[in-house]
């Protein structure tokens, strides 16, 4: 027996009990997933514990639902499958929450131990499989090692930055009997940063002609939002966040110029190269790439993360400050205080009003259109009106997420969720799920494109089941919207894309929840409401007007920027 055997509270116990425990002593609240044969001790384990098992209909789903609820609450998330068919499935949803931040452990399910060494039923490596998207993922092959895997698990999933970690439990070391009890689960406080790495911020941005913050992932975590306003304010520096940036800065802030992300001059890129000082906050470079934003290599780079820069030829920084962001956010501010509160702000952000401006404006133009199928503009208008200063939007991947990341403007952290470094299409009707539960009293709206609702469309099953109401709106176009675009960009023409598409309020039916088709533009407004008021799930097909693609990319082609 290891050390845990003596541990205060220890006892003779069944491996799969003991896992359990470790569980709850972790906080789990949740745990997504579809069981088999080879987890069976484990479900039996889960029956008289306070956990609730949310049977999902893919394992796939059940990872997306895991990845948005260890996001919103910065508790990890919890999946579980069997093992080969089981733990392949899990496979992009795990990607997906480790290349996008989001902490989840992942328990798998597996054979004997007794048969692993041979050709054998079902039988495969799924750690090696699980490494690259991972964190860490380790077997279990000692009963007596549960508690200190558990604990490590959970440790780094949730450390910064979160991700993925993977626990392999085989079906005879789940069944053995052991002598344990769960470890103390403690806090572990994030390191500030260096001193004199602030003070050499703190100079490069006082020195800057024209700085401007780039806000990324990192700023919505830990508090950091909070320190970044401050920062913005007092400094009178203008914000710009990435696609999974969004609520860094309120939509009604004056620092606030909304979001870079786009392949392509929008008004972000066109004022970013004047800018002579980027503050890149919580920026990880999958995000959007450096190049996109720093082309000539030309700017002061400020990195300001929980780890040290990634090395890219367009991202050699100025200064690398590694520690707590919220906490190195509040040295630089103190320091600004107490070195140069006589010149605060450094400077003005009025000369930036007319950009903004121009920005509301182009979000605003098409709030009154009446044409129908309806443009992109007007149905985030209509959803951002629907929809409150804390409430969840989610958005899965295809040309419906491009335009949501220019014209759906957020007002907090973590109120507009993207699948962006790994774009897995399917993530956004189970990822509401574990929204919801993760946050019961506000609303939760799924926005997907045909294409990718019908890649996970057996969980609005779990959602019915379950009674939640989330909302999913599906942007119909019977086309695999965003490769036509991009196609026609690149190439003047574009590939046979076209699809076939159920009747959306039949297909509601079916699965025994409200739906509606919109029919006419002015419609949506009221049908989001009626949406939202229903006592279960609700279905939305909006046929959506992607004509307004190529206009876009002729548009962004041609900025002119008011300042």
């Amino acid at each position: 027996m290891n050390d845990v055997a003596g541990s205060p509270g220890a006892e003779l116990i069944k491996a799969s009990d003991l896992f359990v425990k470790c569980l709850e002593a972790e906080g789990v609240e949740y745990i997504f997933g579809v069981p088999g044969e080879e987890n069976a001790d484990m479900m039996m384990s889960l029956i008289d514990s306070k956990i609730r098992f949310i049977l999902t209909r893919h394992e796939q789903g059940a990872a997306f639902m895991a990845d948005v609820y260890g996001r919103l609450t910065g508790k990890a998330g919890v999946c579980l499958s069997t093992l080969g068919p089981g733990a392949t499935n899990l496979v992009t949803g795990l990607a997906d929450a480790n290349m996008d931040r989001g902490p989840v452990v992942a328990i798998i399910g597996q054979a004997s131990t007794k048969r692993l060494h041979k050709e054998s039923h079902q039988n495969m490596d799924a750690i090696a499989m699980m490494r690259p998207i991972s964190k860490w993922a380790q077997s279990i092959i000692d009963p007596d090692a549960v508690p200190e895997i558990v604990r490590k698990a959970f440790k780094l999933a949730e450390a910064e930055k979160p991700g993925v970690t993977v626990i392999e439990l085989p079906e005879d070391i789940a069944d053995r009997q052991t002598v344990g009890a769960p470890l103390h689960v403690y806090r572990t406080r994030r390191p500030a940063a260096d001193h004199k790495a602030i003070l050499q911020a703190v100079e490069v941005i006082v020195s800057g002609r024209n700085p401007m913050i780039l806000a990324g992932n990192g700023a919505l975590r830990k508090r950091a939002a909070q320190q970044l306003r401050r920062l913005a304010h007092k400094a009178g520096i203008p914000v710009f966040n990435t696609f999974m940036g969004k609520g860094a800065m309120k939509r009604s802030d004056p620092h606030n110029l909304f979001t870079i992300g786009l392949q392509a001059r929008d008004y972000a890129n066109r004022a970013m190269e004047d800018a002579d000082v980027i503050i890149a906050v919580g920026y990880d470079l999958v995000e959007y790439a450096p190049e996109r934003w720093n082309p000539k290599r030309d700017k002061k780079i400020v990195h300001i993360d929980f780890l040290p820069a990634e090395v890219d030829s367009h991202y050699t920084v100025a200064v690398d400050v590694v520690g707590d962001i919220a906490d190195a956010l509040w040295q630089i501010n103190i320091a600004l205080e107490r070195d140069y509160d006589d010149k605060l702000p450094l400077n003005d952000i009025d000369k930036w009003q007319k950009l903004r401006a121009q920005i509301q404006a182009d979000h605003a133009s098409e709030k009154d259109d009446t044409a129908f199928p309806v443009k992109p503009q007007k149905i985030l208008w209509d959803v951002r009106e629907a929809m409150g200063p804390h409430d969840i939007l989610l958005s899965d991947v295809g040309a419906h997420k491009m335009w949501i990341s220019r014209y759906y403007p957020a007002e907090e952290p973590n109120t507009v969720l993207i699948s962006n470094g790994f774009c897995s299409m399917g993530f956004a009707l189970p990822g509401a799920i574990g929204a919801k539960l993760a946050c019961p009293d506000r609303k939760v709206l799924a926005i997907c494109g045909d294409a990718g609702f019908l890649m996970n469309v057996q969980d609005l099953e779990t959602a019915v089941r379950l009674k939640l109401n989330v909302v999913i709106m599906v942007w119909a176009d019977g086309e695999y919207g965003l490769i036509k675009w991009k196609q026609q960009n690149e190439f003047g023409r574009h590939f046979k894309l076209d699809f076939g598409n159920p009747d959306w309020e039949l297909l509601a039916q079916a699965f025994g929840c409200w739906g509606r088709t919109v029919r006419k533009a002015g419609e949506l407004p009221g049908v989001l409401k009626e949406a939202f008021a229903q006592p279960g799930p609700a279905l939305i097909g909006v046929p959506v007007d992607y004509a307004e693609n190529l206009k876009l990319t002729k548009k962004l082609g041609s900025i002119v920027m008011n300042v």
